[in-house]
């Protein structure tokens, strides 16, 4: 191979930030790394992705360590990609909570996902000895789940497919905030290889339809207020149709994957170039929108093997 995957030189540490997205409400952000969210409750917390190493997840605990000494309850994870959910452990959480349909993917996916990602992302496995195992949930649900933490209510949402098939959201109805996992990233490229793009929008607007006081997205800074809220579902919305409408018009007139990254350079790196990740999910994000035009719905599984052979193709 004759150029590395960006993520691979991506070695760069990032700083932290740990914002109050609403009352007991917090998001650990990091420059374009994977956010976390907390939620604290009457007696205990809730938090919402485990980062990828109990090692990275204890940056995330040390954090909460220094707004409450509450045990930390349950942990949802939004989906099953591995920089998600491999941190688990640290947590010691008494309820992991996933939604079936991620919970499936595990099953199909999560081995080589966690082997894909840790190839090409290799910053993001500090500590990836720690890592006891592919981690699974101990509650799942279909569509909505309501957890109360004392009097605290806390929705779980399966509001349509995008990031992955099985993502799921999180409100908190007393302050109106969610916790949105990757469906929706703040100067962020989004990570599209196994999504589904022409769901998307639709599950942008599901959640726009709450018209909430602020959000902690999946990547990228809090987003607090309305103002801020409203446009980054509109960025992650043209991120998401750009991409796909310029790979789509070269698999309608039967072009080349190369072609169809080509077309999408064109049409998103002025727009999009700068931002966080931007990069290292081009690559992935071609191959998934060129597929996904060509009428396969359900993404391909993402091997180290795979990952090369779609790379070495792209550099010809």
């Amino acid at each position: 191979m004759t150029k590395k995957f960006a993520s691979q030189g991506d070695m760069t540490e990032k700083k932290i930030s740990f914002v109050e997205v609403g009352k007991g409400l917090w998001a650990f952000t990091a420059e374009g790394d994977p956010n976390s969210g907390v939620i604290i409750g009457d007696d205990s917390v809730m938090i919402i992705e485990a980062q990828a190493t109990p090692r990275l997840a204890n940056k995330v605990i040390e954090k909460v360590r220094e707004v409450t000494d509450k045990p930390i309850s349950h942990l949802v994870l939004t989906h099953y990609h591995a920089v998600r959910v491999l941190g688990a452990s640290a947590f010691n959480a008494d309820q992991i909570i996933m939604g079936e349909t991620a919970r499936a993917m595990v099953v199909e996916r999560g081995q080589e996902d966690w082997d894909s990602e840790f190839q090409r992302f290799p910053r993001l496995f500090e500590g990836h000895e720690s890592i006891p195992g592919l981690t699974w949930p101990t509650t799942t649900f279909s569509e909505n789940m309501t957890v109360y933490l004392g009097n605290r209510r806390v929705d779980l949402m399966h509001m349509g497919r995008a990031h992955t098939a099985g993502d799921i959201v999180i409100h908190v109805p007393d302050e109106n905030v969610m916790f949105t996992g990757d469906i929706v990233e703040y100067k962020s490229a989004c990570y599209c290889g196994d999504g589904h793009y022409s769901d998307w929008g639709h599950t942008l607007d599901n959640i726009a339809s709450f018209d909430l006081e602020a959000i902690s997205p999946g990547r990228g800074d809090a987003l607090l207020g309305s103002d801020m809220v409203n446009a980054a579902l509109e960025n992650t919305r043209d991120f998401v149709e750009s991409t796909y409408r310029a790979a789509a018009k070269v698999a309608a007139r039967g072009g080349t994957l190369k072609e169809a990254w080509d077309a999408v350079r064109a049409e998103c790196d002025e727009k999009f170039g700068d931002y966080a990740i931007y990069e290292h999910c081009l690559p992935f994000n071609v191959a998934r929108a060129f597929d996904e035009a060509r009428g396969i719905d359900t993404p391909r599984i993402w091997t180290a093997a795979r990952d090369i052979e779609m790379w070495e193709q792209l550099q010809a």
